[in-house]
């Protein structure tokens, strides 16, 4: 009987839980496990990566082949989002958020758009802090 109650307590919460969370947590947990094969179902068919000064627009498999170099080079040791929006028409979303790593701290900003329903990375941007 406890059991039927909790679910049914808990059940509203759970319906109110959007896609869109689910992915930027998907998203979140990749980076700061430093795993680019995770992100990279959630990386749009070109990607626009930047680590430091070095900015680019690249295809999927090589944006995933970038920010795997990234993170053999800045081992992440966690990831914190500080700040998340959505555009006024809920087509694109943008987070912010610090990654902690072996060789610093990076500011990370990830700007994802909607396609086919699904929230897709089309830029990603790792700057020193």
């Amino acid at each position: 009987m406890k059991n039927f109650l909790f679910v049914l307590l808990l059940a509203p919460s759970i319906a109110f839980i959007t896609e869109d969370e689910l992915n930027l947590d998907a998203i979140t947990k990749a980076i700061s496990s430093g795993n680019a094969d995770a992100l990279s179902p959630y990386f749009d068919a070109t990607v626009e990566v930047a680590v430091m000064d070095k900015e680019e627009t690249y295809p999927k498999a090589e944006a995933v082949k970038v920010v795997k170099e990234f993170f053999a080079k800045n081992k992440p040791t966690s990831f914190k989002q500080v700040h998340q929006g959505a555009s006024k028409g809920q087509d694109s979303q943008y987070c912010i958020g610090n990654m902690t790593a072996t060789s610093g701290t990076f500011r990370v900003y990830i700007y994802m758009k909607v396609t086919g329903g699904k929230y897709i990375i089309q830029e990603l941007r790792f700057d020193k802090e």
